[in-house]
């Protein structure tokens, strides 16, 4: 205080600053929590002639209806908690052909999966370090994933950088949701190649190590780049997609050990006017399979009003083929290893969809409020003869409190 105030003067204001410091520290001890729940709900068709469960001929029907629920509980500024879970159910005639007995227990298969995670924010190195770990399981799979993630932004906010490292242990054996087993058994391999145990191996391992950087580069534009790099080791065949060799000769697929994925993305956002953003990605794909693969999309958000978006999408893919791959019979019986799944083909494929999304806020189920709806179709097409269609339903509600003694 200036020394030209009085004694008593100097009391009362020492007395007042301390008893306002005492509110703004009742104040600031207030916490603010955010819970936020995402229904997301997808129905998958697809149509081809080209199944790898019969050699590369034969219908690849398939049906997919997948409910999914993600839950994110942010319990303050620091700390995050976040779940999903959901079930696909899937239809298939293709697998169905595995043991030649149409409407058997192939055809209707269903994976369970559930991913937890928790992350905290280092705010002096502004730095944000999350664990996750779950499971997903179907009746010839599981997979149980470990990751770690590392954040970090700039003081302006103008960059981010992020890291993610990622160990799925997979075991392909069958038996676990078979009521009278209940537990892992064996590899299914097709009915009439049941004669033998064809892999020693049954389990999978696969490192994934992928990175983000996101700049501003001015009002307008933000820069994003992708790299990945991916390492897998163990079975990595299919132990149900038969191969059919020149002169009528049949085996199970059968793929090296090892396989190495280096793909790398970069994505341009860029602010058209005042409603529109122009999202254009590219991503290069390369293996040690010989795959080489582009993807150009293109995705053009307009906001039609300050509550509707509708936003168009085209993707285009090409892709090399893999060197073990050729087509039904094409194969000769010394190969060492051979596949005849069109996923490793030479293939163009393009995708065009349109989304819409509704933004709400409000309130309902009491202090919750439904934030969002946004509904997604695409339809995809591929060179070698397969389409398919998609449609995403989501639904989105938040619900904030704010914890600790109110400033009066």
């Amino acid at each position: 205080m200036k020394k030209k105030y009085l004694a008593l003067g100097l009391l009362a204001t020492a007395l007042s600053a301390s008893a306002q410091k005492a509110k703004d520290s009742a104040y600031k001890q207030q916490s603010v929590s955010q819970t936020d729940v995402q229904v997301l709900f997808s129905y998958y068709t697809q149509e081809g002639d080209h199944s790898a469960v019969t050699g590369g001929i034969g219908t690849e029907a398939l049906q997919v209806y997948a409910p999914e629920v993600t839950i994110t509980h942010k319990r303050d500024s620091v700390n995050t908690f976040y779940i999903n879970t959901g079930v696909d159910v899937i239809t298939s005639a293709s697998t169905d052909k595995i043991d030649h007995v149409v409407s058997s227990a192939s055809r209707v298969d269903a994976r369970t999966h559930l991913d937890a995670g928790y992350s905290r924010l280092l705010r002096r190195q502004r730095l944000r370090i999350g664990v996750h770990s779950g499971f997903s399981i179907e009746s010839d799979y599981l997979s149980i994933p470990v990751g770690v993630t590392l954040g970090h932004t700039s003081a302006d906010g103008s960059r981010e950088v992020s890291a993610h490292f990622q160990l799925f242990l997979d075991d392909l054996r069958w038996g676990r949701l078979d009521p009278d087993h209940f537990s892992p058994e064996k590899l299914i391999y097709p009915e009439e190649l049941r004669y033998k145990e064809w892999f020693t191996e049954y389990k999978r391992r696969s490192y994934n190590a992928s990175f983000a950087l996101y700049q501003v580069i001015n009002a307008r534009m933000e820069l994003a780049v992708f790299p990945e790099l991916v390492y897998q080791h163990g079975l990595l065949s299919t132990p149900f997609h038969r191969v059919y060799f020149t002169g009528d000769s049949l085996k199970v697929e059968n793929l090296p050990r090892e396989r190495w994925k280096v793909p790398l993305g970069i994505q341009l956002n860029t602010f058209v006017g005042n409603r529109v953003i122009l999202r254009s990605y590219y991503r290069f794909y390369k293996d040690n399979f010989a795959i080489t693969a582009h993807t150009l999309q293109l995705e053009a958000p307009v906001k039609i009003t300050p509550r509707l978006t509708l936003s168009p999408v085209v993707r285009y893919y090409h892709q090399q083929a893999s060197k073990y791959f050729k087509p039904y019979k094409a194969h000769e019986i010394r190969e060492r290893f051979y596949t005849s799944d069109y996923d490793l083909s030479a293939f163009d494929s393009y995708k065009l969809g349109l989304g819409a999304r509704y933004a709400f806020y409000k309130p309902f189920l009491g202090k919750y409020s439904f934030r969002e709806a946004a509904l997604r179709y695409a339809f995809y097409k591929r060179s070698d003869g397969l389409s398919a269609h998609m449609i995403t339903l989501l639904l989105a509600a938040d619900h904030t409190r704010v914890h600790g003694p109110k400033k009066k």
